[in-house]
């Protein structure tokens, strides 16, 4: 995930996720609700880690970033390590780009959506956009899947990951839907999503809200006993069906 910033720039701390700690979890939800037979978007995709985890499942599979320096070390990754999985396409795109995000629609048809942690980066403005743009993917049968890091993790977030302030994270936390916020002007306003939140731009955009919940989001980093730090998310499946 390649969260854009409020200024025009990108989150670093987001882009090596270990895929089984996050897409290989989100999958068994999301695949419920996605038709198979549609490509799949993975938007702000990154050092397309999860990307190519996604693309063993849908075909085509697409990853989309603002960053030609990123989408060079993506390629990079794939061509190291893709092994049999059938190798995504990566593209200079970006996400808050309803325009750009309606030619690509145009040349794939309906589509289904990963969009992990970037609504809380892109601003009001911004995340009209984002809502925008995945309206314009799914078309009429495809979905979205959108999870961020819920308002709880701020107190997760403290004592596990020895923040000086709950919304003050490691400057190199990496972890699904936490962005570093060193560079979010009001961090504490912006920190998680609660659900109506969270669903808000995409119903101004026209799509329903089909399904939601929580889960715990495994970040790269641990507690002083040694686990893994999981941090409280929540997720929406968006689109236009029932």
């Amino acid at each position: 995930m390649n969260a854009t910033l409020q200024d025009g720039g990108s989150s670093q701390g987001t882009r090596s996720t270990d895929p089984a700690i996050t897409a290989a979890v989100h999958m068994p939800i999301f695949e419920k609700h996605f038709a198979p037979d549609l490509p799949l978007v993975d938007a702000d995709c990154g050092n397309g880690a999860q990307t190519v985890f996604l693309a063993g499942r849908f075909h085509p599979c697409v990853g989309i970033d603002r960053s030609a320096a990123v989408l060079e070390r993506a390629r990079t990754a794939v061509g190291e390590g893709a092994g049999g999985r059938s190798a995504p396409d990566f593209r200079q795109l970006d996400a808050a780009d309803p325009a750009a995000m309606r030619r690509l629609h145009d040349e794939l048809g309906d589509a289904n959506v990963y969009l992990r942690g970037v609504l809380r980066r892109s601003g009001p403005d911004g995340r009209a956009r984002v809502a925008e743009s995945v309206a314009a993917l799914v078309g009429e049968r495809g979905r979205a899947f959108v999870v961020e890091a819920a308002p709880e993790a701020d107190a997760a977030l403290a004592p596990g990951a020895g923040a000086a302030h709950p919304t003050e994270p490691p400057g190199s936390l990496d972890t699904p839907g936490l962005p570093d916020l060193s560079h979010t002007p009001d961090a504490r306003q912006t920190f998680g999503e609660e659900p109506a939140e969270q669903a808000g731009p995409f119903t101004a955009a026209g799509l329903k809200v089909l399904a939601g919940g929580s889960l715990p989001l495994s970040t790269t980093d641990f507690e002083p006993d040694g686990s893994r730090l999981d941090l409280p998310s929540n997720w929406l499946v968006v689109g236009r069906g029932d």
